[in-house]
């Protein structure tokens, strides 16, 4: 026989699973607005009807409902989104760093300009056709060298504005990797919170976007894969257990990054095995020293003993985030010994330059004659010798006029005969190496090899702008289709309000009801005539 006080433990508890459905929606309304908040719902089943089978079990037509539970508090995600997203987001970590390291190179070499290596070349050798022109000419000789001197000074500011830039890069490096082993560590310890709260019963529903939030950042700098951990224990259907990151190379080895509680450490370390930092930048970067997990717990402190499993530049896949980028912009060394990356070549490239301008220009400067001297009498001071080193040093970064012919304009070697009076031919063959291909810069002239530098430069810009629009594009589209599933639509909640709401003063009107029959029984019948 079914109890006479059942109807009132139906309706109550569809009272509290309505308050429950009203309190989740105030939660959802109060984190409109929170970076990373899925909007939660409480999943709502019948509760087992009456009778329960039994052999002795009287006869219904059916079973009488005894109500309404919450089975539990989901939040809603979509995983396959997820993992676009975070597709995305990799690639256009990769590409905008790209373009921002590009971008200021561009900036530094400011061509085509007035004040470029281009235009110093183009005064340079039009201020030899003039020593040419009046090789007796002071005047003409010292704009020629001063121009020389512009010319290696402009050599000096693109080598050492493209170190300090390649040095920001190493410290933005390092910033990088700290920012990774926060995130790895930060995940860790949810995951802990996670495996604490999970066996319970408990669905940790801000716990798992925090987390979420957490591995959409670290994917902005590396690829990542995820694998789920159940808690064990009592855990929910709809508890999502820990994480297990992991790196794979294109080497075939998959890495641990978190495991549970436990998580790997990066280090950026530079060829000769020492930390990379902005003021090393002639160690290049080399790989990264992923840390062993054996030793290291989000409980744990003091020094890390563990092993060290190398991650190199070349275990990354093309395109694949921010921080390969970084490593590629940067430099490194790669399987062959050499030293590769955007601006470690691009700077070899200018010494390369540099190099060939040196040699050649010396070695045509050493075929002509100084200008000869002679005091107020007509007597000869210093007589016309062959041309010695104009130009010294060795690298972009090194080059300069040398010093003897800073002091006295008169020892560039103009003539091409000594005794030779008014004789410029030697400074015209010095003007003319603009024209000349050399094989120490790939068969090309002097300017030209230059204006290719500058040209891969420009097209490299080009493309990595257009791909980071079109990867941010892309993570917009991902984000908007995301946020469809996952945001909280203020509307909608205002419904679900009403809706719940009036389910909730339904269940309070069906109480009353109750209570009124029970009334009629207990206080009505058996009072016939009274």
């Amino acid at each position: 026989m079914r109890s006479t006080f059942m109807g009132l433990e139906a309706s109550k508890r569809g009272l509290f699973v309505q308050q429950t459905a009203l309190y989740t929606t105030g939660h959802n309304i109060s984190n409109a607005n929170t970076l990373g908040y899925s909007r939660q719902r409480v999943n709502m089943q019948a509760t087992p009807g009456f009778p329960t089978a039994g052999l002795n079990q009287p006869t219904y037509p059916g079973h009488l409902g005894t109500g309404v539970e919450a089975s539990s508090i989901q939040r809603i995600r979509s995983e396959f989104i997820d993992r676009q997203y975070r597709q995305e987001t990799n690639k256009f970590g990769y590409w905008e760093s790209r373009t921002n390291a590009i971008a200021q190179m561009e900036d530094v070499m400011n061509e085509p300009s007035e004040f470029g290596l281009d235009k110093a070349f183009e005064q340079f050798w039009k201020g030899l056709e003039d020593v040419g022109t009046k090789p007796a000419d002071g005047a003409s000789r010292q704009v020629a060298i001063s121009r020389a001197e512009h010319l290696a000074e402009s050599f000096n500011y693109l080598d050492k504005q493209l170190k300090m830039i390649q040095g920001n890069l190493g410290n933005e490096l390092n910033v990088s990797t700290t920012q990774i082993n926060t995130i790895l560590k930060q995940i860790a310890a949810v995951n802990k919170q996670i495996q604490e709260v999970e066996p319970s019963g408990h669905v940790p529903n801000d716990l798992y976007d925090v987390r979420d939030t957490l591995v959409d950042k670290l994917n902005e700098y590396i690829p990542v894969s995820i694998e789920r951990i159940p808690s064990g224990g009592l855990a929910s259907e709809v508890a999502e257990g820990s994480l297990k990151i992991t790196f794979k190379g294109t080497d075939g080895i998959v890495r641990d990054l978190v495991n549970g509680k436990d998580f790997a450490q990066f280090t950026a370390m530079g060829t000769n095995g020492t930390k990379v930092t902005g003021d090393d930048i002639t160690n290049s970067f080399s790989e990264l020293q992923l840390t062993g997990l054996e030793s290291l717990d989000v409980h744990e402190a003091g020094t890390v003993t563990s092993t060290q499993t190398a991650i190199k530049q070349q275990d990354f896949e093309a395109s694949k985030g921010k921080l390969l980028s970084l490593i590629n912009s940067f430099g490194y060394q790669s399987a062959g010994g050499d030293v590769k990356g955007y601006y470690p070549e691009t700077l070899q490239k200018l010494d390369q330059l540099a190099n060939a301008f040196i040699k050649e220009f010396n070695a045509q400067h050493a075929k002509g004659y100084t200008l000869e001297e002679k005091d107020a009498n007509g007597n000869i001071i210093n007589a016309s010798v062959q041309g010695g080193v104009f130009f010294e040093g060795t690298g972009a970064g090194g080059i300069k006029v040398n010093e003897d012919i800073l002091k006295n304009p008169n020892l560039l070697a103009a003539s091409s005969n000594p005794t030779e009076e008014g004789n410029g031919k030697n400074a015209y063959e010095l003007a003319n190496m603009q024209h000349k291909l050399y094989a120490d810069i790939d068969n090309a002239s002097l300017q030209s090899f230059y204006q290719a530098i500058v040209g891969k430069v420009g097209v490299d810009g080009e493309e990595a702008l257009r791909l980071a629009a079109t990867s941010e594009s892309q993570r917009l589209m991902v984000s908007n289709s995301r946020d469809a599933v996952s945001a909280v639509s203020l509307d909608e909640e205002m419904t679900n309000m009403i809706t719940f709401q009036q389910a909730y003063n339904a269940n309070a009107r069906m109480i009353t009801v109750v209570d009124e029959t029970l009334d009629k029984i207990i206080n009505g019948m058996g009072r016939v005539g009274l």
